[in-house]
């Protein structure tokens, strides 16, 4: 049974952050375009993408912003926390340090996002798993320890890329009919609006999003 009128669709935003290199932006073409490019491009700001599920007979806009993740874009980055839903937080399983920021960008989300947002932690590459520095089990215990959904990917042989966006598109339906966001009104208005209103132009939706976003 669909959990609103026919006529509606969610849209849930999703942020993807993590330190520069661990594959943010490949994990976002490979689940909107099913590509992979082996070019790295230094992400300024934040990039857009968008998909549409169904999950149960509920139509839902998956809307997703790879954020950039140098130090120097930071304060740049945080403003797209605002109203997500989800957070993606992606390390490299072949670089240590990566895995150790997480830790940080954790306690961003705690800062600058709405109280019941979702964490998802991923171990990325894991295509490298001869270059590994961190464990299956490692990543485990710092999502458990975070109450965390946890998935190693590889967004070049595209190993578990889906499943990270239904996985935790399934738990966001599932807190809705639990009124886990009942108190955040904020983030309800955002994510439900009818079709009538959906903007179909992403890129439309793109610049308005940032106005609104980053108004103060």
């Amino acid at each position: 049974m669909s959990l609103i009128e026919k006529s509606e669709i969610f849209l849930f935003k999703y942020i993807i952050i993590g330190d520069s290199f661990v594959g943010k932006s490949k994990i976002l073409l490979r689940y909107t375009n099913n590509t992979y490019n082996e070019n790295f491009v230094i992400t300024i700001g934040a990039e857009f993408g968008a998909k549409t599920i169904i999950i149960d007979e509920q139509e839902i806009r998956i809307q997703i912003w790879d954020t950039a993740g140098m130090e120097n874009f930071k304060s740049i980055t945080r403003s797209y926390y605002k109203n997500s839903i989800c957070a993606l937080i992606v390390y490299d399983i072949s670089n240590k340090d990566s895995f150790k920021n997480v830790l940080n960008w954790i306690e961003d989300c705690k800062v600058f996002s709405p109280k019941n947002i979702l964490l998802v932690l991923i171990g990325n590459k894991s295509d490298l798993n001869d270059k590994r520095q961190v464990s299956i089990e490692e990543g485990k215990k710092v999502a458990d320890e975070n109450n965390m959904i946890f998935f190693e990917t590889s967004a070049k042989d595209n190993v578990n890329i889906n499943e990270v966006f239904l996985k935790s598109a399934q738990k966001i339906l599932e807190n809705i009919k639990n009124k886990v966001y009942d108190d955040d009104e904020n983030l309800i208005n955002f994510r439900q609006n009818s079709k009538a209103k959906l903007i179909n132009n992403e890129s439309s939706f793109k610049s308005w999003y940032e106005n609104y976003c980053c108004s103060s």
